[in-house]
């Protein structure tokens, strides 16, 4: 009897399903973890889908990429995972479509720059996750005792800078160019100088005239006359660079979200601006985004559709966005935000999305192109450095990942 038991129960339960979901962690301690927020929302999601059952693991950013590396290559593939990156994947045939999965007001309802940087050769594989923009941060206290007002060119934020300096302030202008995440501030400055990682679609552009330039200037007019803080800015982290404005001792870095909540938790006033261009505000700000994948290898095409459905839905991105000061990466929670009192402070971050361009995140050489990036870029500032050196050899390294990986 027992036995016909379980073969009933088991014939029940044929239908029934468990998807397995690799998300990363955005929070910065236990009582604000991610897992909160996917078990809040697993919770709901399961309770109206009595069939299926999800499965969240979270794992820090530090190792998140590369835990799901590891189970693709032993061939457990989660059903879905949220990373850093996916042109491998996508280029190695292992994921979703996002016309595979997505409803179809939900795949167009992505903000156009990032489901455009969601593509593979002009087809979408990754969905965009979270988003953020830059913007230059600056501390309203040290501005005011030197009589500074914001800049808006590259020259005023060097004046800005020598006045700063003159104030005693440690570091003016914080220029992290170490290797926990030089490609950011990197980016920022090309495409504040009219270059960029990427000027053509079909190949890496280096070692353009106009990124050139934007080192050269940033060798001789902000790091060679003292006005980047004693850590050189090959030896200058990102952390250690917000750590140091939230102190107090910056007077601008370019900074995300995230780092209003550091400063004002340390009484800094700070204010944000656009980032400087050679002749005015730069017309293009630099976005990040992170990505959610859907992997074949389980043939749940069906059921990972409904359920990103739901993640995807207004409510949802916008609590995930609220909760970690995030900018929206769909159309419909963008304009909630942008109209929201309680999300004025994302305000600024949130008119520069439509502005902004992403890293080539398409391009299946990004992740080594990115990693030779921060290893090597701080040199072309030092006082030995030659820009044009540094980003030729960087453009061959480039090109020759790209070559070999099929691009």
């Amino acid at each position: 009897m027992a036995a016909v038991l379980t073969g009933c129960g088991l014939s029940g339960d044929s239908d029934d399903v468990t998807l397995r979901l690799v998300a990363a962690d955005y929070g910065d301690s236990s009582a604000n973890s991610s897992k909160k927020y996917w078990d809040k929302l697993v919770e709901a999601y399961e309770k109206d889908h009595p069939g299926v059952t999800v499965d969240v693991t979270v794992y820090s950013w530090n190792e998140v990429d590369a835990k799901v590396k590891a189970m693709v290559d032993a061939g457990k593939a989660p059903d879905m995972a949220q990373i850093g990156a996916y042109a491998d994947y996508a280029a190695a045939d292992q994921l979703y479509k996002v016309s595979d999965v997505l409803s179809i007001p939900v795949e167009a309802d992505f903000v156009s720059q990032l489901a455009n940087a969601g593509e593979v050769r002009g087809v979408q594989y990754g969905m965009p996750f979270a988003s953020s923009t830059r913007l230059l941060f600056y501390n309203k206290t040290l501005f005011a005792k030197a009589g500074l007002t914001p800049p808006t060119t590259w020259a005023e934020l060097a004046e800005d800078a020598k006045a700063l300096k003159d104030e005693g302030v440690k570091y003016p202008y914080a220029l992290p160019l170490g290797s926990e995440e030089a490609q950011a501030e990197t980016l920022q400055w090309l495409l504040s100088g009219g270059g960029g990682y990427t000027q053509t679609v079909s190949a890496y552009s280096i070692d353009s005239t106009e990124n050139i330039e934007t080192f050269d200037w940033l060798k001789d007019d902000l790091v060679g006359k003292g006005l980047t803080g004693p850590v050189a800015p090959d030896k200058l982290n990102r952390a250690a660079a917000f750590a140091a404005f939230a102190a107090g001792d910056v007077g601008m870095l370019n900074g995300h979200p995230s780092l209003m909540k550091a400063a004002a938790s340390k009484g800094v006033k700070f204010g944000m601006v656009p980032m400087p261009g050679v002749a005015g505000p730069t017309k293009v700000s630099m976005g990040v985004a992170d990505w959610m994948t859907a992997f074949k290898q389980n043939g749940h095409a069906e059921q990972v559709g409904d359920f990103l459905d739901y993640v995807y839905s207004e409510k949802n991105v916008l609590d995930f966005s609220r909760e970690y000061d995030l900018l929206p990466v769909t159309n419909s929670a963008s304009q909630v935000m942008g109209a929201a009192k309680e999300d004025a402070d994302l305000k600024p971050f949130l008119d520069q999305l439509p502005l902004s361009e992403t890293y080539p995140v398409g391009r299946t050489s990004w992740a080594k192109v990115s990693a030779e990036i921060k290893k090597r870029i701080g040199q072309a500032v030092t006082a030995s450095g030659d820009p044009a050196a540094v980003l030729g050899e960087l453009q061959t390294t480039a090109t020759t990942l790209d070559v070999g990986s099929g691009g």
